[in-house]
């Protein structure tokens, strides 16, 4: 079988069972966030921290108890990682740094999983299983939350309550994340990948010398970075190790999992807002952009120039052989289009132009399909700006599923639109003109000097957490900056969605008359994937110019 057909069937099969889990999974989404019945475990753990589980909170409130959460989970994990050696299974290894650690903390609190060390020489399994397993499964659980209370300042007239966050945060994690992150473990144990607590073995190889072959709950750390689209990997060569992803198989399932929750979510959110053919607008942007993402990339590296690529039937380079380059395509467009940051190959190997499509869908906003939770709010800001750009067009004030999109709401998307690519740009700008930092670049005499640079700042302050190799970004600079970049893209996009939702919940909702723009119709589609494209365009395509672009054009 060819690689092009191997390739074209595993993206065939993808998108066949991801259409298959979108009505089923999207629906039971929507009712565990509607239903007004707790489970019993749930409801202890609303008597243990305090919460009362059928109290609404206005989105002032929903957002203090997200920011004091999350301030909670890093202060917590950075403690974990300076104790790590008075803890138990530590493997022998050192208290983490504290510029490394507060970097950690805040990479893994922001569903970030950005890495400035090696997974096997740095960390113990405690810290793995109780520090940053735990963290995937929260920090995507708040995305969750944040993305329903969005969708009720739609759905709710006259009230300006959005929901209980620890209703939402609790229902994500123990009703979603955590069944199919049980069930996930248990497929790719039985595929090959390893799960055990056993201390690092020594063997002697082949030539006479030794190896250190590690271990580790690996398989249950896999699954929830993959679903709760977090990506940070238990070995430093993430899912291109072979007891992370031993094979093609893996490989696809890893990608399903990626996928599945930031594709079936406009699915429950149709289904909120009583009218489904909205969530398969948002869904029809979601894939459009991300499937033209995908054969580009495809191409792109299929056609590497250079006698290397030529004999090796593409840019092989970086890239797993069990793999190709149809498994690594798909894998790093579905990475860097979430806020996953998994890598299967080694982004900073890709040619020019592959590198700047890893950017790109990064720089979008990772909202096409986004991640858990953020992915769809993310568009929903989107869709709320190419309403209020229609709505310049024709002359008349802008609606959305029944609320006017005045002013108030337009300083909020206007604010979400740019406070990412100002962190971006700005801490980019600082990393390359300080003399001193030059040294922690390996191209710093190139344009791909700059893209390692540009990476790296677009990766954490997407809440990505993918990186091109060549950047040494273990340093207290960068640490700290990149950590920095972390959180302000993480919370401040997040307090001005949940102030959105607020004061969208306190209108009064709006009749549908023969001048409102039917936002469910393919021409609105085309519209918001043009906004999604233009504004992503004009704000990045400078820098893109100063890096990728020249470097693929060169």
């Amino acid at each position: 079988m060819s690689v092009t057909l191997a390739g074209i069937l595993q993206l065939s099969l993808l998108t066949a069972v991801l259409a298959a889990v979108h009505r089923p999974f999207g629906d039971y989404m929507a009712r565990v966030y509607s239903s007004d019945k707790h489970l019993r475990g749930e409801r202890v753990l609303y008597r243990l921290i305090g919460a009362d589980p059928n109290a609404e909170q206005r989105w002032t409130v929903y957002l203090r108890s997200v920011l004091g959460f999350s301030m909670f989970s890093l202060l917590g994990l950075y403690a974990l990682q300076r104790f790590q050696d008075h803890l138990p299974f530590d493997l022998g290894m050192k208290p983490i740094t504290p510029d490394q650690a507060f970097n950690t903390a805040a990479s893994f609190t922001a569903n970030t999983n950005w890495q400035s060390y090696s997974g096997e020489t740095a960390m113990g399994h405690t810290v793995q299983m109780v520090g940053l397993t735990v963290q995937n499964f929260v920090s995507a659980a708040v995305g969750m939350a944040v993305a329903i209370a969005l969708v009720r300042g739609f759905v709710r007239v006259r009230s300006g309550e959005i929901g209980n966050f620890w209703v939402d945060l609790i229902r994500g994690s123990i009703r979603i994340l955590l069944p199919i992150a049980i069930i996930g473990t248990i497929v790719l144990v039985a595929s090959g990948t390893i799960q055990n607590l056993s201390d690092p073995h020594t063997v002697r190889t082949l030539s006479g010398g030794t190896q250190t072959i590690p271990g580790g709950p690996v398989a249950s750390q896999e699954v929830i970075k993959e679903l709760g689209t977090n990506g940070g990997g238990f070995f430093n060569a993430n899912s291109a190790h072979p007891f992370e992803n031993p094979n093609a198989f893996t490989n696809l399932f890893e990608i399903f999992l990626i996928l599945v929750i930031p594709f079936s979510m406009p699915r429950a959110f149709g289904r909120l807002v009583g009218n489904l053919k909205q969530g398969y607008a948002i869904l029809a942007a979601m894939f459009v952009v991300w499937f033209v993402a995908v054969c580009l990339m495809w191409w792109t590296e299929a056609h590497g120039n250079g006698a290397g690529p030529e004999l090796a039937g593409g840019a092989m380079e970086g890239k797993e052989q069990r793999f190709g380059i149809p498994g690594s395509s798909v894998f790093a467009v579905s990475t860097t289009m979430t806020s996953t940051g998994a890598v299967n190959s080694f982004h900073s190997s890709f040619t020019g132009l592959g590198g700047g499509i890893t950017m790109l869908g990064m720089m979008l906003g990772e909202i096409t399909p986004g991640g858990v939770g953020s992915g769809l709010y993310g568009i929903l800001i989107m869709a709320i700006l190419a309403v209020f750009v229609a709505g310049l067009m024709v002359g008349r004030t802008p609606e959305y599923l029944g609320k006017k999109i005045g002013a108030g709401e337009m300083k909020l998307v206007a604010m979400y639109i740019l406070v990412v690519p100002a962190t971006i740009l700005t801490f980019t700008g600082i990393a390359i003109a300080l003399p001193g930092e030059q040294a922690a670049i390996l191209n710093s005499d190139s344009p791909h000097g700059i893209s390692e640079v540009l990476y790296a700042f677009t990766s954490g302050a997407n809440n990505n957490g993918s990186a091109f190799a060549g950047l040494g970004a273990n340093t207290e600079f960068y640490n700290t900056m990149i950590g920095l970049a972390m959180l302000i893209g993480r919370f401040v996009p997040i307090a001005l969605v949940l102030a959105l939702a607020g004061r969208l919940a306190e209108q009064n909702s709006v009749p549908d008359t023969a001048g409102t723009l039917k936002t469910h119709k393919p021409l609105f589609v085309g519209q918001l994937v043009g906004v999604i494209l233009i504004i992503t365009g004009l704000t990045f395509f400078p820098a893109l110019a100063l890096g990728p672009l020249a470097e693929g054009l060169a």
